[in-house]
């Protein structure tokens, strides 16, 4: 277990303000599934949710790199989950399983060529002697806007994407599960990536900009 306590380059749980950010939320906490709550719901929606600020840079996945910006997809979002709750002394590891998001934006969907996400990316934190899906992918204001229910953690069951929104329609997909990481394996998702979107090859080094939340509000 104390492989998924410890810091790694990406699951930086050291880093002064990893630790800082991880002691301010936990503060209080009344055992650590109310800390691991806590900071689901702080990296929830205290990261906004932008799948145009995927880049292929290491130091872009580093845990306390995604806290200065406080913006990011799936991936930096669910490393960054990792860190604060090793932080806080709460076991973590990265999950991660091909999906297909029937509710993604038309414009996200067209640059991809697909509305499958390959690699994405999900916590699982190690809560009363056993592990626990964690996905504090999409903050609240962009579930309002796109008329999905934000995901809920209790710190005791597993919170995975809805298959359906608040209307019935199809929402979250799960194709293929990928495993579980005790850290972020770089190169196997940057092959997956290229392997997934062939025009990632060049078109990362200029990645696409748009703001994710607008165009799902007008959809």
């Amino acid at each position: 277990m104390q492989e998924y306590l410890k810091p790694t380059y990406f699951i930086d749980s050291d880093n002064p303000s990893v630790v800082a950010y991880a002691k301010r939320v936990t503060e209080g906490a009344d055992g650590p599934v109310q800390a691991a709550v806590r900071l689901f719901y702080a990296v929830r929606d205290g990261i906004r949710y932008d799948p145009y600020s995927m880049a292929i840079s290491k130091e872009e996945f580093c845990a306390s790199r995604v806290l200065e910006r406080a913006k990011a997809f799936c991936v930096p979002k669910a490393i960054l989950l990792a860190a604060l709750a090793r932080a806080a002394g709460i076991p973590a590891a990265l999950g991660f399983a091909d999906v297909r998001n029937h509710l993604t934006s038309k414009r996200l969907t067209e640059t991809m060529g697909t509305d499958v996400f390959a690699f994405h990316g999900y916590t699982l934190l190690y809560l009363n002697g056993r592990w626990l899906k964690a996905t504090a992918t999409f903050n609240k204001e962009l579930c309002e806007k796109a008329g999905i229910l934000p995901l809920e953690f209790d710190g005791r069951n597993d919170a995975l994407f809805q298959p359906l929104d608040k209307e019935g329609r199809r929402h979250m997909e799960y194709l293929k599960d990928r495993g579980m990481y005790a850290d972020f394996p770089y190169e196997a998702w940057l092959q997956a990536m290229l392997e997934a979107y062939p025009f990632m090859a060049t078109a990362l080094a200029q990645a696409p900009q748009g703001d994710f939340e607008a165009e799902v509000g007008k959809e």
